[in-house]
């Protein structure tokens, strides 16, 4: 399920994808968009992002600002969003985001993201995070496993039995506001800070704020997909003046759904997060191989 860090992997693939001079499309279903618009919503056509958060979704939208040489499509029907990309955009490779399980689409290549011990000590839905059994993670041909070294990352591979694998580290970038023009915030970093995220897994982004050395005083949880209203941003204002904060900090998919509501009672900066794999080069050797 979610909150493994797979959308970072797919900005990481996608962005590697247009260095090699292709022009990827992401094909996402767009879950948790409040306009599910039949047919196929283009994000991005690699140039301009098109669409809303209510149209496309948060998770594409994110990604079309994250790669903007990247087509970005959403629509349950990913056979026909990648048509689309090939025929109207020029595309020339399909990155599927949280594509596992949509075996309706053959693919050339599957990336499995996963954390040590998630998948062999897990528990299908609804009694634990998975979506298949254990064994099915054999289907994938890459296992990328976050927060691990190499070496934790090749023996949970073995455990799995996936031929290649790569530990991916997440760091946190500087903070960046959302929706004003001025540059990263000096204020920010410096003083007390209340963080809110409304993702599978908060608690991640809060300790790695703390790691990075944030002053985190206070925190707040919403939903995953969670849709910001007016109500919502004065909960957070109010407990920002409670707890003497200077400024929120929030993640990249929570910004592009703050930026829908407009302007906030609060100086509000999104976290970019930034993944580096190891070996460095393991999963786009593997992606090269296949193009």
């Amino acid at each position: 399920m979610g909150g493994t860090g797979k959308s970072p992997v797919v900005a990481a693939i996608a962005q590697w994808l247009v260095d090699q001079g292709e022009r990827p499309a992401i094909l996402s279903r767009g879950y948790g968009r409040a306009d599910a618009a039949d047919g196929v919503v283009v994000v991005s056509d690699g140039a301009r992002v098109l669409a809303s958060v209510d149209r496309s979704g948060d998770e594409p939208l994110m990604l079309a600002r994250q790669v903007p040489g990247a087509a970005v499509c959403v629509s349950p029907d990913r056979h026909l969003a990648g048509t689309l990309a090939e025929r109207q955009l020029g595309c020339t490779v399909h990155v599927l985001d949280d594509g596992f399980q949509h075996l309706q689409l053959a693919r050339d290549l599957d990336v499995l993201v996963t954390t040590v011990g998630e998948i062999p000590q897990g528990r299908v839905i609804p009694m634990g995070r998975l979506r298949e059994p254990s064994d099915a993670a054999a289907r994938a041909q890459v296992l990328v496993v976050s927060d691990a070294t190499a070496g934790a990352a090749a023996s949970e591979a073995w455990a799995l039995g996936i031929s290649q694998s790569c530990g991916a580290r997440r760091t946190l970038g500087a903070p960046v506001p959302v929706g004003r023009e001025s540059g990263a915030g000096s204020q920010a970093e410096a003083g007390a800070v209340m963080a809110v995220a409304g993702i599978a897994n908060p608690q991640r982004f809060f300790a790695a704020l703390g790691e990075s050395g944030a002053h985190v005083v206070d925190t707040l949880t919403f939903p995953d997909h969670h849709r910001y209203t007016p109500a919502d941003s004065q909960r957070i204002a109010l407990q920002v003046q409670q707890s003497g904060a200077s400024a929120v900090f929030t993640t990249d998919k929570d910004a592009v759904r703050f930026e829908a509501l407009g302007a906030v009672p609060f100086a509000l900066y999104r976290i970019p997060l930034i993944v580096t794999f190891e070996p460095a080069d393991a999963l786009f050797e593997s992606v090269r191989a296949i193009l």
